[in-house]
């Protein structure tokens, strides 16, 4: 569905990708692991284009997305998270979940959905007439999941989700990732919290400083010793 092909991007005279490629396959939840500052969210910024890129290639369903302006990348069936949840603080929740479905216009469709995303995150549904600057971290985690939702996505790029939160908020948080990609969605995840990421991934990459230096089934990496010793260890 994904494929990232020898990625490399620059912030100036830093190289901060250096020649990264990973796949992510049909119904899979892939996930992207490494300590702070190992290109992470750069990954994804360049998959949504909000970067440039400055060499390799990146396709989605064999269509090469580097001409493709952001909003287009969203309708073509790309939803992004960014870190830090980055909803539209002086919006309403249900102002917010609307933004989500820009790109559609499809009415009745939408009015379907929503009530999806309610059902899904009962909270919401609670405080839909509430500012969204006024939710708790993990409300506003769930608002910006459900936002990316509202465009009907085929592949969700989830940035930090647990970033912040409460264990009891990770726990559900997690639950919700598979709930959706159960329901059909599948998800590129980035996570600092690589055992969890792990649990609930098919597929890792490990990263560091811009380059991948692991990969295979999640359930390989949780026991590789080398990776173990650096992002699993208590």
């Amino acid at each position: 569905m994904l494929k990232v092909k020898d990625l490399h991007v620059h912030y100036g005279a830093i190289h901060a990708i250096k020649g990264v490629s990973f796949e992510v396959a049909k119904g899979e939840i892939v996930t992207l692991i490494g300590s702070n500052g190992a290109g992470k969210s750069t990954i994804l910024k360049t998959i949504s284009n909000i970067l440039k890129k400055s060499g390799g290639d990146i396709l989605f369903l064999d269509k090469n997305l580097e001409a493709v302006e952001p909003h287009k990348i969203v309708e073509m069936g790309i939803s992004h998270v960014p870190e830090g949840r980055r909803v539209f603080p002086g919006l309403t929740v249900y102002e917010n979940l609307q933004m989500g479905a820009y790109t559609r216009k499809d009415k009745v469709e939408i009015a379907s959905d929503l009530e999806a995303v309610y059902k899904r995150f009962p909270r919401l549904k609670e405080r839909e007439n509430q500012s969204a600057g006024t939710l708790s971290g993990g409300e506003q985690q769930m608002l910006a999941m459900g936002r990316a939702l509202m465009s009907r996505p085929k592949i969700l790029l989830l940035d930090e989700p647990s970033m912040g939160l409460a264990p009891l908020l990770v726990d559900e948080i997690f639950n919700i990732i598979k709930d959706i990609n159960k329901n059909g969605t599948t998800i590129l995840l980035v996570e600092q919290n690589a055992n969890r990421a792990l649990h609930v991934s098919n597929k890792g990459y490990v990263l560091e400083t811009g380059k991948i230096t692991a990969s295979g089934k999640s359930s390989d990496l949780l026991n590789d010793d080398k990776v173990k010793e650096a992002y699993l260890s208590a």
